[in-house]
């Protein structure tokens, strides 16, 4: 059994439900994770920023938009009345839903509820295109075993034997469907993974079935080795281990979820990431596999902030480091990069929102500067210390470009360099040129 999640855009028309339709309806019985249709989570995160400033007519409003979008798209979709109206029942119920959150006090929890709806709605619309063209789909609702514990984790032991269960209470059935992002908390709220969370569902309900590999369906033909939106005859990696697709997604790579991997990483399981616009494409396979000797990617993290600390206090100060990192934690605030002298530590962070309170803090430590408005070059391949070259080769193609930090060591599959903004695009094509 494989487990195929398709994300928002591959599902965001009726036509592009037909398409995926055709898709997963190949005689193999597998489990099918959707997203909301395209443009409906931010919707209805819009509804929510309504109602939190209890302004019932801009929600109304946008509810009734994003009813009509669903209208059409369902006339578009069904050619029988019948499943017409079945399908106008099912996002009733959904946008019902909605409207009974328009409350004088709207809260976290009802928000939740919010933006589950468009997960719902997806589903339930293919479910019905799936029967109405003679296919036996079987629902598999992820509020049904897809649950946090106490600490915002999935709780693996509740999820495998939940859905284990369900499968085999419908093991008649040519195809389940299943939500992604939504989920129950440890209290039986709804509650969801977070944005990017179906590529993580789609992961998780693959550990708990053993599947034989895990797809994420996007429009996009896999991991590229540069950003295509600037640099130009970029390709698709064939191959890569869990960790450099941790690393790319982590440093700007978006066709994946950063967390995604982890559980597929740790039961084994294959990742494939394919294109809804290409099928027929080979697209990026991760596994626990690795190529040797080999750069694969480049990837960039934007609105970086480096932060560094000189104090000549530090050599050979005992703790001082420690001192340093306690204050960003205490501020719930994660560093990516870190790089250290005998006088002096320099830290990047993405979250500036208590960048103020943290630099009053680290001034009791020595003189601190700040740069802003910087960004993240990560190169990822197989670059153990023993590979003789790769890092020259990287620092040559930079050799006109002002680098401001380098990272290497950390990861036997990473290089992070910081540069400007302004440098982003001539670093990503120096580095594309100098080693694709």
């Amino acid at each position: 059994m494989k487990v195929l999640k398709f994300g928002g855009t591959s599902v965001g028309s009726a036509q592009r439900i037909k398409d995926v339709a055709r898709l997963v309806c190949k005689g193999e019985c597998n489990i099918i994770v959707l997203s909301a249709m395209a443009g409906t989570t931010n919707t209805l995160v819009e509804v929510g920023d309504y109602l939190y400033k209890r302004n019932s007519e801009g929600a109304r409003e946008t509810i009734g938009a994003l009813e009509r979008k669903y209208w059409d798209v369902i006339d578009e979709l069904y050619s029988s009345q019948e499943y017409k109206a079945a399908a106008r029942e099912a996002v009733k119920e959904c946008f019902d839903r909605v409207r009974s959150c328009m409350k004088d006090l709207f809260t976290l929890y009802e928000e939740k509820i919010v933006l589950a709806q468009g997960e719902l709605m997806s589903t339930a619309m293919m479910h019905l295109y799936l029967q109405e063209q003679g296919v036996n789909s079987v629902m598999l609702p992820a509020l049904d075993y897809m649950r946090t514990d106490k600490n915002n984790e999935p709780d693996m032991r509740y999820i495998e034997s939940h859905l284990k269960a369900m499968l085999q209470e419908n093991s008649q059935a040519d195809i389940y469907i299943t939500q992604g992002y939504i989920c129950r908390n440890a209290y039986d709220e709804i509650d969801n993974l977070q944005r990017g969370g179906s590529d993580y569902s789609a992961s998780l309900v693959g550990a708990a079935v053993e599947a034989e590999e895990i797809q994420i369906w996007t429009d996009i033909d896999g991991m590229h080795n540069n950003d295509p939106r600037y640099v130009e005859g970029t390709l698709p990696v064939h191959q890569l281990h869990f960790e450099e697709a941790a690393e790319l997604a982590y440093f700007g790579a978006k066709i994946l979820h950063p967390t995604c991997v982890q559980p597929a990483k740790q039961h084994n399981i294959p990742v494939r990431l394919l294109s809804t616009m290409e099928p027929d494409a080979e697209g990026t396979l991760i596994s626990n596999n690795t190529t040797r000797r080999t750069i694969k990617a480049v990837a960039a993290k934007d609105n970086i902030t480096a932060i560094k600390i000189k104090s000549g206090r530090m050599l050979l100060a005992y703790g001082f480091l420690r001192k340093v990192f306690e204050i960003f934690e205490s501020y719930r605030t994660a560093i990516d990069m870190v790089t250290t002298s005998e006088v002096g530590v320099s830290v990047t962070i993405d979250n500036t929102r208590h960048l103020p309170e943290i630099l009053d803090d680290l001034r009791k430590f020595g003189t601190v500067t700040v740069d802003e408005d910087m960004v993240i070059i990560c190169v990822v391949g197989d670059l153990e210390w023993q590979n003789v070259g790769f890092e020259s080769q990287v620092m040559a193609a930079l050799k006109d470009i002002p680098v401001r930090m380098v990272s290497y060591g950390g990861s036997n599959y990473n290089i992070s360099l910081l540069v400007r903004s302004e440098d982003k695009v001539r670093t990503l094509k120096a580095l594309s040129q100098e080693l694709f």
